[in-house]
């Protein structure tokens, strides 16, 4: 049975989603890219754009399951609540939609799309190009996002083979 699951790679200033069909062990990519609100904007004002953004995506493709990067620690406070609010837009979004959330570690997501935890972003990007059999490497937010949602489905192959 196909399964389509949002990936999101939350960010105040650039947050990417990515949509990837599983079909049995197939995965491959429906859509992916980057909502940029405007960097002069109120704050306020890039958290609806972010959250209209991915509502539309939800609308529009209609995904059972919504997959989020969680929040790295930073060492600047301002920088790690803002995201923080970018992430809760996002889940937010997923939630209205009346999507099941789940939430992954941004090394859990390297370790499952690299093999390795601690992967550098161009290494994420090339292994979501030969996973879903993209022609060309996509944005690096969108790269990430793509990477929650294949993480997903990977987990979701894993609870498949438990009897869950």
């Amino acid at each position: 049975m196909a399964e389509l699951v949002l990936g999101i790679d939350p960010g105040s200033r650039a947050t990417g989603y990515g949509l990837v069909m599983r079909n049995g062990q197939r995965l491959s990519a429906v859509a992916h890219g980057v909502i940029r609100p405007k960097a002069k904007a109120p704050l306020a004002d890039r958290l609806e754009t972010i959250f209209s953004g991915l509502v539309e995506q939800i609308e529009r493709h209609g995904p059972v399951a919504a997959a989020v990067e969680e929040v790295f620690f930073s060492a600047n406070a301002r920088s790690a609540l803002t995201l923080g609010q970018a992430r809760g837009v996002a889940l937010l979004a997923a939630a209205v939609k009346g999507l099941p959330v789940f939430e992954y570690t941004p090394s859990v997501v390297k370790n499952a799309v690299v093999g390795y935890g601690r992967a550098e972003k161009r290494q994420v990007q090339h292994m979501v190009r030969l996973i879903l059999g993209l022609p060309g490497a996509p944005a690096q937010d969108a790269a990430d996002a793509l990477a929650v949602a294949i993480c997903h489905c990977n987990s979701m192959d894993f609870q498949d083979r438990a009897g869950r």
